[in-house]
């Protein structure tokens, strides 16, 4: 596999921001997927980041890969478009004064249909309602170029950058 640089860009919310983010339109939920079988995170997992070169979680075993998402801290939200599986969001609780969206993001069909600041907005809510200090996240230049200012646009800010060399 190549190595490229990538710019990774941390960003943190202090404090709960709600913006306007109205309902693009219906048919829209999320689920909660409490305990999601391995097969079921790497379909979802795949089907948004496959494109973003999104690689970790895809390395680890299906042992490995259980213990962290079927943990009763770690969160995978599913939207849902009409029944259908549109993105996902995971949220790591185990630090509960600095609660991680670990992944987020729309499977391709969805993206560009308001659904993302939607699922967002939804998503900074849930996480408020645990009454963290922070909420933070990470993205980076593989991901989609709409990521960084879509988080900066729903309150998070940035408080540090840094070059790493990835294999994509």
């Amino acid at each position: 596999m190549p190595i490229v640089d990538v710019k990774v860009f941390y960003l943190q919310m202090l404090a709960p921001v709600r913006c306007s983010a109205p309902t693009p339109r219906s048919g829209l939920t999320v689920l909660h997927a409490q305990k999601p079988s391995v097969a079921y995170y790497r379909f979802l997992y795949n089907a948004v980041g496959k494109n973003y070169h999104w690689y970790s979680r895809g390395r680890l075993s299906d042992v490995d890969l259980a213990s962290v998402v079927q943990h009763p801290l770690n969160e995978v939200h599913v939207l849902h478009v009409d029944g259908c599986p549109a993105g996902f969001a995971e949220i790591d609780r185990s630090d509960a004064r600095n609660i991680e969206l670990v992944q987020f993001g729309l499977i391709g069909d969805f993206i560009g249909q308001g659904l993302g600041k939607y699922f967002l907005q939804w998503t900074i809510d849930k996480v408020w309602s645990y009454a963290p200090e922070r909420f933070w996240l990470h993205t980076c230049t593989l991901d989609h170029p709409n990521a960084l200012p879509n988080y900066q646009k729903a309150g998070f800010v940035l408080y540090k950058e840094e070059m790493i060399q990835r294999e994509i």
